[in-house]
């Protein structure tokens, strides 16, 4: 194979990924609606309820939606990557996902394809929420919008291959629903993106150490660091890490060997 070949290939799942989206406009607004609600309602909330009480520096009423917003982008890629895992579910069944495995281009090269495009088509809603996250007074540095851009790509990529390997797993479209509430919601309350963690470990040691276990509460935090034109190697080190393990898992995952697709039901 020619280095063209794999850029053809890539080039073919990207545009098949884009197209999905546009035709799906819902998609685009519910991803939208979903935290502009958090940012309008629940930090409105979080100001009223934290009148005149002493709380962590980050957490103050007055900046409080600067806070929460890196880690409602997060919720963003969180949800677009789960929902493009239930697309694979129903390519599965479907039988598209099957055809596209039987080409002649390495397995592992067409899932990796399949993740960074999903990656990249989120990066739609994302700056769409961020755009309008500005009428409520979240102004970034605009350099942030851009040394934010690979650290939002990092974190969907580590998502999707999550998504990916739940998808591998799951035999029937019908149970996919009851898999995302034991994950999308442990891995977004459980994390940093509402809360600090120093507001965490106050509250309770055990929920403290569970968001330093969850790797989308460094994903976040390297979303809120690169926002802000800052840096923080842990969180990169941690995120590049997970984002590395599950990618592999993924692949193995989707080896017809293991029977993971395509099993008698």
């Amino acid at each position: 194979m020619k280095p063209v070949h794999y850029l053809y290939s890539f080039s073919g799942i990207l545009a098949r990924e884009f197209q999905r989206s546009i035709q799906q406009r819902t998609r685009f607004v519910s991803a939208l609606v979903r935290p502009l609600l958090w940012l309008a309602v629940f930090a409105a909330g979080f100001r009223s309820a934290l009148e005149g009480v002493v709380v962590p520096p980050h957490a103050t009423p007055v900046d409080y939606e600067i806070y929460i917003t890196p880690g409602l982008v997060g919720i963003v890629v969180l949800f677009n990557s789960m929902q493009s895992s239930l697309s694979m579910v129903y390519d599965r069944e479907m039988g598209s996902m099957r055809v596209l495995l039987t080409s002649p281009m390495p397995r592992s090269w067409l899932l990796i394809c399949k993740l960074i495009a999903s990656a990249l088509v989120s990066l739609v809603p994302v700056y769409g929420f961020l755009l309008v996250a500005r009428l409520f007074d979240v102004l970034p540095p605009v350099q942030g919008y851009l040394a934010a851009l690979p650290a939002i790509v990092l974190t969907a990529v580590m998502l999707g291959a999550l998504g990916l390997i739940l998808a591998s797993v799951i035999e029937q479209l019908e149970n996919f629903a009851g898999v995302m509430n034991f994950v999308v919601f442990p891995l977004f309350f459980l994390s940093s993106a509402l809360y600090p963690l120093t507001a965490m470990r106050d509250a309770s040691e055990w929920i403290y150490w569970a968001c330093l276990l969850n790797p989308f509460t460094h994903a976040v935090e390297l979303i809120r660091h690169t926002l802000w034109l800052d840096f923080s190697p842990p969180a990169f080190g941690v995120t590049m890490t997970a984002t590395l393990v599950l990618i592999l898992t993924a692949v193995i995952c989707f080896d017809p060997a293991k029977k993971m697709i395509g099993r008698p039901r």
